[in-house]
């Protein structure tokens, strides 16, 4: 794919990821959004950095809809948090291992994403909160695997294939 596709489609998955981040799932902490489904989209047909960039944008997209109730730096740190989950997953992708990427996707996002908490601000808010993005990430992983096949198949006819 050369370099102008890569660009508008890093853009056209981070301005969905932008649209489902108004579609709030509600669930504590209270951001939880469908901002990750179409990240977790792009890491079939984003080389990882471009994956990457389109989950942070989302997340940084989400917090700001919600007011960042965590504070600035806080959902900064979690945005690069997305940007290694989608990036490591698109990196999966890439390398064949879509069933691990999936697993990858719902296990660090869902878990092992909000474990600094646990440090930063208390035990108690990780266990408040983990319950919540975990479910939030099945979701998203779950429309992202309706979605895909579909997308999948309109974007092969316009020359566009998975990584």
């Amino acid at each position: 794919m050369n370099k102008t596709k890569t660009l508008v489609l890093t853009a056209l998955f981070a301005a969905l990821a932008v649209i489902g981040s108004f579609i709030k799932i509600p669930i504590p902490p209270g951001t939880p959004a469908l901002d990750a489904a179409p990240a977790f989209v792009s890491m079939a047909f984003l080389p990882a950095p471009f994956a990457a960039a389109a989950g942070a944008i989302g997340h940084i997209a989400t917090s700001f809809t919600a007011g960042f109730p965590l504070t600035l730096p806080i959902h900064i740190m979690i945005a690069a948090e997305m940007a290694i989950v989608v990036g490591v997953g698109a990196y999966l992708f890439k390398k064949g291992k879509k069933a691990l990427a999936w697993v990858w996707v719902a296990i660090s996002n869902g878990v092992l994403a909000p474990l600094p908490f646990y440090w930063i601000i208390s035990p108690a808010v990780y266990v408040a909160v983990a319950p919540g993005l975990l479910m939030a990430t099945g979701i998203n992983v779950v429309v992202a695997c309706i979605v895909l096949p579909f997308l999948q198949k309109k974007l092969a006819q316009s020359g566009i294939k998975m990584i």
